[in-house]
């Protein structure tokens, strides 16, 4: 896609929606100097009727996920310290999190990491500091808190108004009870957008030019998109009980109108609701409620809303619905038990399959970008990405976790978005594992293989809708023959079998099956694929045909946007193993006419057969020579497998002898049967990605989005030897050349073998009391007898020998910087 240079060509700009996101991403764009920028809302300014005029406005900061995390203090920054109107627009009240259960208090440390991973102030307080912070808070019921000073409230209406005359005082046009009502598009790109008024009373709609046309519809996105833009948005409207309590003695003088509250948020997520103060009365939010999630046709019209005055997106309380959580509350403030109920309403926000804002260009129509499932927590920081990204074609931060084009076109339907996202209501305040799978439509792709995994017990984890075996029941007795498979904690053990340490140690020593099914391949061909794969790879792919080349796509700026293998299969026909949707959408709008770029995985098998005795196995059932002077290493050749045409590409991610087999899905399970039948004699297991994960640490093998992202360089990534700067021309270039390498991607092995972390845990240096860098990647290496974390960190502490320490649940852990890779350096296995 052509990116606008900065300012080059002044865009004409429509943004659809005036709640928290539009009003701030109509101030970024005008502050960035963009001139031309039109905000249309169908409701009256400025209180339109979305999400924003009612939001509670809490704004906690930290989350598993760093770039969410981010942009929530970007957030709470923009708007601190300013006044409209003598009233604040934030006010960092901080947040307390409560824990009344020993699972909580537990997991308040955690968080207590995470948020010292990501440079978010906090500290872990007793009840009776708690109870000092919430002046009424029954001490008794509380085993400790989790405190967060530099949290706060926003007021969203306010700092919606402030947002869109600061935009208007620099030429912003901002236009109430106006509906967007269809697009104009003209050679693959936006031309304008048409509209009507507001109540419309059957008048033809106006066309207004537009070079870039942003969605940020909120509640009214999936309608939008469905009807205006065309296409289904992974997007739910559902439906939050909140209520305020009557006025509450010990607040009576305590707040002013203006200043409104001074205690800290509140969280109580035992019971899955937040609390706050509101001059003299308690507000009370309930997500500990069934999910009620609602179709477009009924949240009410902005015609209906300028004829009746009834919010949109505030329907009535349901008392059954939310009286368990008034009843706690009650119990938890001892003073509500004299305070009777007073107000409340069912407030509508906007959830996703996976709980992530929407955000990024639109693929198939250049100039369309969606800023949608954004609450007001990360509003102005999503909007200071998204007018970075318009404006310069760069976002300045990790974006693989936010960007719309992660779901695959194939998952997404009304059905999809509906189960997922009542999943992601019901575990807003949960604890929720890193390594928990969905519960909702399992099943949806499976492999061929599946059969034959059911059959051997697997147990089951889900990515982009496959069935993905994380070990095997069927392998449990192979425990009996390993020496030490160390234990793990409760946290460290969900999802997780020590099977996977039988799994792994087989792979090593003999030989086993996993699927590969899942991962993402394309075919792109015609004349042009080459000079396309050249220019948006860092790699030269420019190679003898049958050869397989690892290589990444980089921005403008030489950050990492995913990494790729490509099989050259003919003059101009390759097969490229990617990281999912984007990187289709990204090779899809750069390639040239007569480049096809196409899914391979619909329809297709892989088999990973890896181990040391991975070539006697082959060589059983195929007449081909298979032998490493006759099939060599990172090369790829077709060939038969008991008859069955296979594409086989001898590349091993466990860093083991093996290849990569893949065919159609009609000779899948044949496949697999004539495998397993000839890999009896040599031992041959299936096993899954919980071995796999650990074998890929042992040998330093990166994962894209767990390792390493945009932020990040091929050099400091440890990628440098996937990079030909003697190639001219590709993206990512010339940034590498003059890009600083300040920090660096390295394993740490900790002294506890016995002791593992996940992922997110802050690293510490001995003299230093802040966090030096944080754990991407972690798990133990089952077959070098060590636990892995590999971490970010400064350059100057990324020297192998340096002692560090990994805080795991409020707990230091001794780590040491290794040299890698921590298995098999000379490559012997892999080239056997």
């Amino acid at each position: 896609m052509a990116e606008l240079s900065p300012l080059a060509a002044q865009p004409r700009v429509v943004i659809v929606g005036l709640g928290v996101v539009g009003s701030a991403l109509a101030d970024e764009l005008t502050l960035r100097g963009i001139a031309d920028v039109t905000v249309f809302d169908q409701g009256p300014l400025y209180v339109t009727g979305g999400s924003s005029s009612h939001a509670p406005g809490f704004v906690f900061q930290t989350t598993a996920d760093r770039t969410m995390t981010r942009l929530a203090a970007r957030t709470l920054d923009k708007l601190d310290g300013v006044r409209l109107d003598g009233q604040w627009l934030v006010k960092r009240v901080g947040g307390l999190e409560i824990a009344t259960t020993p699972e909580r208090l537990h997991d308040l440390r955690r968080r207590h990491g995470l948020a010292s991973s990501w440079g978010v102030p906090s500290s872990l307080v007793d009840a009776d500091e708690c109870a000092r912070l919430w002046p009424g808070l029954d001490p008794a019921s509380v085993l400790g808190g989790f405190l967060t000073p530099t949290d706060g409230v926003v007021k969203s209406v306010p700092a919606v108004r402030w947002q869109a005359e600061r935009a208007a005082d620099r030429g912003a046009r901002i236009v109430g009870s106006t509906r967007v009502v269809g697009i104009a598009r003209k050679g693959g790109r936006v031309t304008g957008v048409e509209v009507v008024p507001v109540p419309s009373r059957d008048a033809a709609p106006e066309h207004v030019p537009a070079d870039v046309v942003v969605s940020c519809a909120g509640l009214w996105g999936p309608g939008i998109s469905r009807d205006v833009l065309g296409f289904e948005l992974p997007m739910q409207p559902m439906e939050h009980g909140f209520g305020h309590s009557g006025p509450v003695p010990s607040l009576a003088g305590r707040n002013t109108p203006l200043d409104e509250t001074s205690r800290p948020m509140l969280r109580h997520q035992d019971f899955s609701l937040y609390l706050r103060e509101y001059v003299d009365r308690i507000g009370v939010g309930a997500y500990n409620h069934r999910p009620i999630p609602l179709e477009q046709s009924q949240i009410a019209s902005a015609d209906e809303f300028a004829a009746t005055g009834v919010h949109p997106a505030m329907h009535p309380l349901t008392w059954d619905d939310f009286a368990p959580s008034w009843e706690e509350a009650r119990r938890l403030l001892p003073e509500l038990r004299d305070v009777a109920f007073d107000t409340g309403f069912n407030g509508i926000f906007s959830f996703t399959p996976d709980g992530g804002p929407l955000l990024g260009p639109v693929p198939g129509t250049e100039g369309v970008w969606l800023a949608q499932a954004v609450w007001v927590t990360q509003s102005a920081g999503v909007a200071q990405v998204m007018a970075d990204w318009i404006v310069s074609g760069d976002p300045g931060i990790d974006t693989h976790g936010l960007d719309h084009s992660r779901f695959d076109p194939a998952l997404v339907s009304r059905a999809f978005t509906r189960e997922r996202a009542e999943e992601a209501y019901d575990e807003v305040y949960d604890i929720r594992h890193p390594h928990r799978p969905t519960a909702r439509l399992r099943g949806l792709r499976t492999s061929p293989f599946h059969p034959r995994h059911v059959a051997q017990g697997a147990v089951f984890g889900e990515g982009g809708g496959w069935e993905r075996p994380l070990w095997f029941e069927a392998n449990a007795h192979l425990l009996d023959g390993l020496t030490t498979v160390p234990a793990r904690d409760a946290w460290a053990g969900e999802g997780w079998s020590p099977i996977a340490a039988a799994e792994a140690h087989v792979t090593r020593t003999a030989v086993a099956l996993y699927d590969l099914s899942p991962l993402p391949r394309l075919e792109v061909e015609g004349p042009g694929a080459t000079e396309l794969l050249q220019r948006l790879l860092t790699n030269d792919v420019d190679v003898a045909i049958g050869r397989v080349v690892y290589g990444l796509l980089l921005d403008d700026r030489g950050g990492i946007l995913s990494d790729v293998t490509v099989t050259r299969l003919g003059e101009e026909r390759y097969l490229v193993g990617t990281n999912g949707e984007p990187d289709r959408v990204r090779l899809v709008e750069h390639a040239p006419p007569g480049v096809s770029v196409r899914p391979a995985s619909p329809g297709g098998c892989g088999i990973g057969l890896w181990g040391p005795r991975a070539r006697e196995v082959l060589q059983r059932v195929t007449d081909d020579d298979v032998s490493h002077s006759g099939f060599g290493y990172f090369r790829a050749r077709s060939i038969r497998v008991a008859g069955a045409p296979v594409l086989a590409l001898r590349v091993s991610y466990v860093g083991e002898l093996g290849w990569e087999l893949y065919t159609t899905a009609d000779h899948g399970l044949y496949l697999w049967d004539t495998l397993w039948e000839a890999g009896q004699p040599s031992g041959v297991i299936a096993a899954g990605r919980r071995a796999f994960n650990s074998l890929r640490l042992e040998k330093g093998y990166r994962a894209f989005g767990a390792d390493m992202n945009r932020e990040h360089t091929p050099e400091e990534a440890g990628l440098g030897f996937a990079v030909r700067m003697g190639k001219a021309g590709f993206v990512g270039r010339d940034a590498l050349a003059t890009r600083a390498a300040p920090r660096r991607l390295v394993p740490l092995v900790l002294d506890d073998p016995a002791r593992v972390v996940l992922g997110g845990e802050p690293v510490y240096a001995a003299d230093e009391t802040a966090a030096v860098g944080y754990v991407a990647s972690a798990d133990q290496g089952y077959t070098i007898g060590a636990s892995i974390a590999y971490a970010w960190l400064p350059a100057r502490l990324a020297e192998p020998g340096t002692r560090l320490e990994i805080e795991y649940f409020a707990e230091r852990q001794a780590a040491t910087v290794r040299a890698e890779p921590l298995f098999d350096a000379e490559m012997t296995h892999i080239r056997r």
